[in-house]
């Protein structure tokens, strides 16, 4: 089994620590000459794979499916490098599971996938959060940078337990190679290349480990980031409100049942719960409600809202 690694040229954010990461010992170059024909390179270390294309990075899809076909070799997880973007501007490391699982069939993506789609989340989500953080100050990026989950959003296209490592938010930070080179140690560190001991390998010795699925709240999820920085925390897919789309039927909120509320928030809560589960095997998937942030937003309790398909859920 191995780790795909993926960034774009056309990407300071994405590029740079990709360079970073080259230039640590034991890459050599690994023939896949269908995938360079398409215009991707490769490299080997390990049991790690990198991938670099010209293209955006939300736009090669199925690259663990092709990778397969090309070598194969079987494929466990994949990460991209990228840029991030906020309104604020604010520089930011941010780590999150992708999909768009509340798009309806015919929607068109405005970053890539497929509505109605999630990915797996890579296990290694909330171990690399921490480990992130600890690598951020001790490079005295903290507290210039923030360090910060973000909600499930955009492809590309997966099937194995993805997650995306951006740099952000504006070209400024985006060239900064002090952080290009704390995501690469990132991922030397986290993958095991270094020699140490991998971080955030989920296996059997998890198995009834809890993992929490995080339901509302805004993008960047503050009330599930203050559990998922505690130690031993797993985390899959984190729904923010706008991953939750209700339509507001009067009658539904006078009578006080749910058969009414229209929208795609039962699909894209059971797509990205099945996706979790999946990751997961044998552990304990629970839903943390951002209650007040829900509340305050569609106007519905999460007693009449919550359908959870065989998840338990808390509140915060």
């Amino acid at each position: 089994m191995v780790t795909i690694v993926v960034a774009t040229t056309s990407d300071p954010a994405s590029i740079n620590p990709a360079y970073a990461l080259l230039a640590m010992p034991g890459w050599l170059p690994v023939p896949a000459p269908s995938l360079l024909q398409q215009g991707i390179k490769s490299f080997a270390n390990k049991n790690v794979r990198f991938l670099q294309h010209d293209k955006g990075i939300v736009e090669e899809d199925d690259l663990d499916r092709r990778w397969e076909e090309a070598t194969g070799e079987a494929v466990d997880e994949v990460i991209f490098f990228s840029k991030h973007t906020a309104v604020s501007n604010r520089p930011a490391l941010t780590v999150h599971p992708i999909g768009v699982p509340h798009l309806r069939e015919g929607d068109v993506p405005p970053q890539g996938g497929r509505p109605g789609w999630a990915a797996p989340p890579d296990p290694r989500i909330g171990p690399w959060l921490r480990l992130l953080k600890k690598l951020a100050q001790s490079h005295n990026l903290v507290p210039e940078f923030e360090i910060t989950l973000e909600g499930t959003h955009h492809g590309p296209i997966t099937t194995k337990p993805t997650l995306f490592l951006e740099i952000g938010s504006t070209d400024e930070y985006w060239k900064r190679q002090d952080a290009a080179k704390v995501i690469a140690l990132l991922v030397w560190e986290g993958l095991g290349l270094g020699g140490g001991a991998a971080v955030g390998n989920w296996g059997r010795e998890n198995e009834r480990n809890k993992v929490l699925f995080g339901i509302g709240g805004g993008h960047y999820a503050p009330r599930h980031m203050d559990i998922v920085m505690k130690e031993g925390v797993w985390v899959g897919h984190l729904l923010s409100g706008y991953s939750l789309p209700m339509e507001d039927p009067s009658q539904s909120k006078e009578n006080g049942n749910t058969d009414g509320i229209g929208g795609t928030w039962r699909q894209s809560i059971k797509v990205a719960f099945e996706a979790t589960k999946s990751a997961f095997p044998g552990g304990e998937v629970l839903a943390h409600l951002d209650h007040k942030n829900m509340s305050r937003v569609f106007g519905y309790s999460w007693n009449q809202l919550t359908e959870c398909p065989g998840v338990a859920c808390f509140q915060s």
